[in-house]
Order: structure tokens, then sequence, then C-alpha cells
């Protein structure tokens, strides 16, 4: 963990650097939101569903060469997974999957590299810091919701994770985007029940943005 946040650090440090001898166009910032298909995976999970839920944030892009680019952003993420309900007494009164959700401030610090004008692609880590936990029994409605206290969570508030990811800026400022986040580390604390767990978040976003 101490690496990466180093790795990091120096990444932005070089870039201010870069920045400053860049001679491409001046440092855009952006909105975006988007889509977001997540659920858990690892050697001891088994194929659970994926939860559908949405994405939206802050970006800005800043020059270091003529086809390189860095790319921090902040925004919102849903993640977290489906449960199919097994209740033969069907006591929670829905045929709905039961949602486990985890939401979280995400920070991407990536590198995008323009393969053509407009088309590029991006990679590099992105430092989650969970906002959210619950439980709900009827995701499609109003109700079945189960707020997960910090002191009695499993789930660690602070995730790591590699995005790579591709997009396409067209000439108005508008731009269509792809990426897949894996997880680096486990999201569930140790010294609790779940410590030997091997379980990680993964996240398909696919988004719409725009450029001033």
């Amino acid at each position: 963990m101490k690496k990466l946040i180093l790795l990091t650090g120096l990444l932005i440090f070089s870039t201010t650097l870069m920045q400053a001898q860049a001679d491409s166009k001046a440092v855009q910032l952006g909105v975006k939101a988007g889509v977001n298909f997540t659920k858990i995976t690892g050697d001891d999970i088994d194929d659970v569903a994926s939860r559908t839920s949405f994405n939206v944030g802050l970006l800005a892009e800043i020059p270091l060469t003529e086809r390189l680019s860095f790319q921090p952003e902040v925004m919102y993420s849903g993640q977290g997974f489906d449960v199919k309900e097994i209740d033969q007494d069907n006591v929670f009164d829905t045929d709905d999957n039961i949602e486990y959700q985890l939401d979280y401030i995400q920070v991407p610090l990536l590198l995008k590299a323009y393969l053509i004008k407009g088309l590029s692609i991006e990679a590099g880590p992105q430092f989650g810091f969970k906002i959210h936990e619950e439980l709900d029994f009827q995701p499609n409605s109003d109700g079945g919701d189960i707020e997960i206290d910090k002191d009695d969570s499993y789930v660690k508030d602070f995730d790591t994770s590699l995005a790579l990811g591709a997009g396409y800026k067209f000439d108005n400022g508008f731009f269509i985007n792809g990426r897949y986040n894996f997880g680096l580390t486990n999201i569930f604390e140790e010294n609790t029940i779940f410590e030997n767990v091997d379980a990680k978040n993964a996240v398909w976003q696919f988004g719409v943005g725009f450029m001033f």
C-alpha cells in the first residue's frame, strides 16, 4: 500500500514538471456520468450477480505532450453486487434480487494516450473511499433498505484498484468512455470472520461527458 501511494505521488510530481515543458493545448475541465455494472470477484467468491448502478463526477485533462495527458478524476461510484432471494417463506415479501450496496468516492489518477485524433486509451491507479453501505431487499421500489452502521461493517473504508479504459472525444467537447476497474486489495477487514476471504471489487463503467 505504501509503495502504491509513493508511486502515485511520484506520478503527480512528474506530471507537474512535464506540464511546464509541454507545448500542447491548455488544461481542460470536464463532467461525466454513466452506468456501472459491478460485483465482487475472488478465489473464495461464487459467481454472484452484477448490480447495476451509476457513476457521476468531475475530471481534468492536463496535457503532457501532443499525445499524452494526465487525467485525475473525482467521482461517485455505486458499487456492490446482487444476491438472489433464497428465503422460502418470502419473509421480505419480494421477488426482487437483494442488493448489497457499496458506494464510494473514487479518485482515479490516469495516464491517457491518444492513438489517433479523438481516440484514446487510459490506465492508472484508483483510490476508493467508502461513503455508504446498505442491504436492500427491494431495490426496484422504496423500502426494504437496511443501512449498515460503520461499527457493524466488515468492509474496509478504503479500497484500491486499477483502471483500464478507452474513449473518444469529439471536436465539440463531448466524449464517450468505457472502463474496467479491478480491485487490487481485499475489501474485507482483517480480524473478522471474513479475514481470509478473497474478495475484490470489479466494475465495468460506460458513460458520456463534456470537456469545457
